[in-house]
């Protein structure tokens, strides 16, 4: 926690700076971090890596009813999901990444690229090293990073509120043992299971905000106790009105 608020700190510092000495920064000048550094201003038309691991962490602000294609293209799409990242941080909505938009996602994320509010045990309660899924354990690790990006930008969304994680990834055993369903999400790392307060129709509500394909809640056969949020699959929470 404490170098959480000494790296933000220090971000915000290098902003102040940055204005008062009327300097325009590359995105190289923001904030070094231990997870990744983007080394330029990215804007729309670029293309390569450093887009990816961007669209990665505005991954949950594609606008309702969407979800950002992490293909490394800043296009349309990821210059409005970065409009709407920085518009819910109070930064200058341009569209254009630079170091204000950087330092702020620094601020956000722990060295190993997990938000600050989620982390991978939190999404894996059942095999340590990820296998065993319908997919690789990378990629199933790498769904579950997804997941808790935009878990962490609807949680944002929810005014800063916890949201308890009862069950993430599963492997094929660990399904069968729950009584999963075969072509459970959770096999692939991105599903999620969300219960606690805010209430469960509030948390598939906001959900659509957010770029999960997949929002099953109340209403939906065996899930009255929890809301599930995924990838792809659909949106079924009669109960509330989805």
């Amino acid at each position: 926690m404490f170098r959480r608020l000494g790296r933000f700190l220090a971000a915000l510092a290098l902003t102040a700076a940055t204005t008062v000495a009327c300097v325009t920064l590359t995105a190289g000048a923001a904030q070094a971090d231990g997870c990744y550094t983007w080394g330029r201003t990215l804007a729309q038309g670029a293309s390569g890596e450093d887009v990816r691991q961007l669209q990665i962490r505005v991954a949950g602000y594609p606008g309702y009813g969407a979800v950002l294609t992490l293909d490394g293209a800043y296009g349309p799409a990821t210059r409005s999901a970065v409009i709407r990242f920085q518009q819910a941080y109070g930064l200058p909505a341009d569209g254009i990444a630079g170091p204000q938009t950087f330092n702020r996602l620094y601020a956000l994320q722990d060295d190993d690229c997990t938000p600050a509010n989620f982390s991978y045990p939190e999404l894996n309660k059942c095999n340590s090293d990820w296998s065993g899924g319908a997919v690789s354990a990378s990629t199933a690790r790498f769904n579950a990073l997804v997941s808790m990006w935009k878990l962490q930008a609807m949680r944002h969304a929810l005014g800063d509120v916890a949201i308890a994680i009862s069950s993430s990834f599963r492997s094929y055993a660990c399904n069968s043992a729950v009584g999963g369903a075969s072509n459970s999400r959770h096999l692939y790392g991105d599903g999620v299971d969300l219960v606690g307060s805010p209430s469960f129709c509030r948390l598939a509500q906001q959900a659509r905000n957010h770029g999960f394909g997949q929002i099953l809640g109340p209403g939906y056969p065996d899930h009255n106790d929890h809301t599930h949020v995924a990838a792809v699959g659909g949106w079924s929470a009669p109960n509330c009105g989805i």
